[in-house]
């Protein structure tokens, strides 16, 4: 039975729903990357034949549009409903991390379990506390009411070349140690960076903190004092390429 367009839309989506669309819906965030049925049977802890069962009933109820072994797109009422789950879910991650003291390695797997019991009352009040904020802990954007993505792209720390100087404007949430490991290394988002070295062939990177100076040599300004060298860090590819930068 295929379900009409309208229909969809007027429905409440089942969380299995809710899941794979919003699964869909992030592949995309980042450059390169497109949604596969393996990827989502690892990311869902089910099996290859249970994804793809599934994704063709999504496709008869109009939410995506797939072939076997083809692209998975959102349809227009897919998007708006993973839209509307990214959103819930970005702001449960900010308030876990802002309110209740979470670090921001421990929130996703939080977050997905409170994205489908939170009420859109207790959303809007969690949403207001926090004063209406435009990214969750990790830089992701947190889509408006409207759906709207408040989003600045920038490339991945592991395609900058050596010398540059960056600001982390996201991290990918889907490797807790790595969040753990930049965490430790005082490396979050805001944090300005240099790359030493470039991602070279085993699939390792080189970066340090920007001193403070750095900024200030640049514009020409003096200080009395020169800055002691920051510490090197090395990244591994999987780091580095979790890391989304704004070349400075």
């Amino acid at each position: 039975m295929t379900i009409d367009p309208a229909a969809a839309r007027d429905r409440e989506p089942s969380r299995m729903e809710e899941d794979y669309l919003t699964i869909v819906w992030k592949a995309y965030e980042w450059p390169g990357d497109r949604p596969t049925t393996t990827d989502l049977a690892a990311r869902l802890g089910v099996t290859p034949s249970t994804v793809s069962a599934n994704l063709k009933k999504l496709a008869r109820d109009a939410l995506i549009e797939y072939e076997p072994y083809g692209s998975i797109q959102l349809t227009e009422t897919g998007r708006a409903i993973a839209t509307k789950v990214v959103r819930r879910h970005r702001i449960i991650e900010t308030y876990l991390v802002e309110r209740l003291g979470f670090g921001w390695d421990e929130v996703h797997d939080e977050a997905d379990r409170l994205e489908h019991a939170v009420s859109d009352l207790v959303l809007a009040r969690m949403d207001a506390e926090l004063g209406h904020p435009s990214a969750d802990p990790h830089g992701d954007p947190i889509p408006g009411v409207d759906g709207s993505i408040p989003f600045a792209d920038a490339p991945t720390l592991a395609a900058v070349a050596a010398g540059r100087r960056v600001r982390v404007l996201r991290v990918a949430d889907r490797h807790p140690e790595v969040l753990r490991y930049l965490a430790d290394k005082a490396v979050a988002v805001g944090t300005e960076l240099v790359v030493v070295t470039a991602m070279d062939a085993v699939g390792a990177m080189r970066v340090r903190h920007a001193p403070v100076g750095d900024a200030a040599l640049a514009a020409g300004v003096e200080r009395p004092l020169p800055l002691p060298p920051a510490a090197e860090l090395e990244l591994s590819a999987v780091a580095a390429e979790s890391i989304r930068a704004l070349p400075l």
